[in-house]
């Protein structure tokens, strides 16, 4: 038996940043080198960035990729490298990787199966690749292994030095019809498989089970390479990439990382290494430094509910980093209300800044985001305002400060009461009446809610930062949220998670919080309060669920309707299993509210700042949850309802 050193790398690339990517490549191609690793793999698409979409039309993108390639080629010397990119061929564009021998070109494969589905769409700018076809592409005067003009493409088993591999490029490892099986049938003794694989709650497990079987049924070394982080805005990677082999995981890279590259290796038995006369010739030694054992920190072996809150405290944590960095924005503006929704906001800010610190070290941290390093991070990065009317009552002031201060925000209280009444003036002028509660509710609520946006928008401009909208998922479904008010903001971090989870995280973040550390016992103010919308003056009790439904019922509703795709008649039939206490009548009656609610609102759901991807009950219309603006108010079917 002989043995390889196998390594794979996650990356944090941007789309279209060519010196970002290449560095961030040449980076784990010097850090793999340094280990002793023999076989690099890299994200798919690594080259150019996996999210470019509708830039990957423009001929001149392509053209890029390949003289970024060019750049890295020289740099392969002594190693076996893959790099992704968008490649053409006979005219068509082809999801690519390239593979780089010592310093020259041996070809390329190309991906079969293209994802169109959920939030990927990559039928609408490539061409899939014929399974068990293989073809040759003009090398364009680089150097190549044999010393010939072009290099094969397609479905190709590559033997380098003896080592026979080949490739399953994400998607096509998801399938029936996969490569890897042929290209194992073949002789393959390594499969690689380089990935843009986004993040979504419990997907680590079922992207694992994949490599660990791959590895056993396939008789091979298994390597994974995927992106890290927030790359393009709403798709969000955690950045495990993994070897495999004999059913077994052997490295792994840590996920929801902080550092732009992070490489993982092993050094794996392949068999014997039987270089033929057709061999491209290579050295496969494995001399080099020792290697880290497999770790896996201990919060991953959690129950899945605390799973999920940890994935969701980091994952979202880290987009938000990614988010202000890559934007060049310094921080972010929360109109804090004194409720759960913007309390959620504002501790993700603060644990973003404790998560970046506690890996980068708080000067590299403050570097990467370009603040003053004589402040303190979290006074910079987040500013807070509450913005009391009349309605506002004690409760949610005192909330809304003792979480500023518990988390170190700049923090102000913004009296909107003067402007409010201005505008009262101004709309019974022009109407020639006053406006009352029970013949203008609606209006008088929204009417609070739309003029605290300029005064938070004044503070995001002034603090050069990024307003944050905080509206949450179950408020998106019925539309419960004023356009141009609390909807105000440049990104919405949290309108991928239900009121219910939400609820819960607060509960949690209150008692024990995420592994390494401490409670956040400030919480208290906000998980003892009953959500509000505190519009309404407050001899109304005004209290959201009254407004609505139960948020339990809205989110199973929405579960059932979104993710399972039921009529109004299954979700009524579901519930009623799901909730015996509730009267069918009143279930009936939710049913009735929550499907005339999500047809009025698709236009609300159109205006959504961009939000982050977690889970496949996104309502995201631009990248998972799409429905017409104008459509049926489910008329028949709810009239029906029995």
């Amino acid at each position: 038996m002989e043995r390889v050193h196998f390594a794979v790398s996650a990356l944090n690339q941007t789309p279209l940043d060519w010196s970002g990517n290449l560095r961030r490549v040449l980076a784990a191609v010097e850090k793999a080198r340094s280990t002793g690793a023999r076989l690099l793999v890299l994200p798919e698409l690594c080259l150019t960035g996996y999210g470019c979409e509708d830039a990957f039309h423009a001929e001149h993108i392509a053209e890029r990729a390949w003289a970024s390639l060019a750049e890295l080629l020289p740099h392969s010397r002594g190693l076996v490298v893959t790099a992704g990119l968008p490649l053409r061929h006979g005219g068509d564009l082809f999801n690519a990787t390239a593979v780089l021998v010592d310093g020259r070109l041996a070809g390329f494969a190309a991906k079969q199966h293209l994802a169109g589905d959920g939030i990927h769409y990559e039928p609408r700018w490539f061409r899939p690749w014929p399974a068990r076809t293989e073809d040759r592409q003009d090398a364009r005067g680089l150097p190549t292994c044999d010393g010939q003009a072009e290099v094969p493409i397609g479905e190709v088993l590559f033997d380098v030095g003896g080592l026979r591999f080949g490739f399953e490029i994400c998607e096509d490892a998801w399938v029936e019809d996969r490569p890897g099986v042929r290209l194992a049938g073949r002789g393959a003794q390594a499969l690689l498989n380089p990935s843009a694989s986004h993040f979504a709650f419990g997907k680590r497990g079922a992207r694992e089970a994949l490599i660990q079987e791959s590895s056993a049924e396939l008789g091979v070394v298994y390597l994974y390479a995927n992106l890290l982080g927030n790359e393009a805005g709403r798709a969000l990677y955690d950045g495990g990439s993994y070897v495999a082999s004999e059913g077994e995981l052997r490295a792994m890279t840590p996920r929801f990382s902080y550092r732009e590259v992070q490489v993982a290796g092993a050094v794996l038995e392949v068999g014997p290494l039987d270089p033929r006369p057709e061999s491209i010739g290579f050295d496969w030694g494995t001399e080099g430094p020792a290697l880290p054992g497999l770790t896996r920190p201990d919060w991953e072996h959690q129950p899945a509910d605390h799973l999920a809150n940890e994935e969701f405290t980091r994952m979202v944590s880290l987009a938000l980093f990614d988010y202000a960095r890559k934007t060049r924005s310094t921080g972010y503006v929360i109109s804090l209300s004194g409720g759960a929704d913007s309390a959620t906001c504002a501790v993700l800010v603060a644990e973003m800044v404790r998560l970046g610190c506690e890996e980068l070290g708080e000067g590299a941290f403050v570097r990467r985001l370009r603040l003053d390093e004589g402040r303190p991070p979290m006074e910079q990065l987040l500013t807070c305002a509450y913005q009391p009317t009349e309605n506002s009552g004690p409760v949610t002031r005192d909330a809304a400060e003792r979480v500023a201060s518990a988390l170190g925000a700049r923090y102000f209280v913004l009296d909107v009461q003067p402007m409010l009444d201005a505008y009262r003036s101004a709309i019974e002028g022009a109407l020639g009446r006053p406006l009352d509660w029970e013949r203008d509710d609606l209006t008088l609520q929204n009417l609070q809610a739309r003029i605290r946006s300029p005064s938070i928008w004044s503070l995001a401009n002034e603090a050069r930062a990024i307003l944050i909208a905080t509206s949450n998922r179950s408020e998106a479904a019925v539309g419960y949220t004023t356009m141009d008010g609390d909807s105000s903001g440049g990104l919405a971090p949290i309108s991928g998670v239900d009121k219910s989870f939400i609820l819960a995280w607060l509960r949690w973040m209150e008692a024990s919080g995420p592994a390494g550390a401490a409670p956040r016992p400030a919480l208290e103010v906000i998980t003892a309060q009953r959500p509000t919308a505190e519009l309404r003056p407050p001899a109304a009790v005004q209290l959201d669920e009254d407004d609505l439904m139960p948020y339990d019922v809205l989110d199973a509703i929405e579960e059932l309707y979104i993710r399972d795709r039921l009529a109004p008649q299954a979700v009524l039939n579901s519930l009623t299993e799901r909730f015996p206490a509730h009267p069918r009548e009143a279930l009936m009656g939710w049913v009735r509210r929550f499907f005339g609610l999500w047809v009025r609102n698709q236009w609300k759901r159109e205006r959504i700042a961009p939000s982050f991807h977690l889970d496949d009950e996104s309502l995201d219309p631009k990248t998972w949850c799409r429905y017409p603006i104008l459509g049926g108010d489910w008329g028949d079917e709810l009239q029906q309802l029995s």
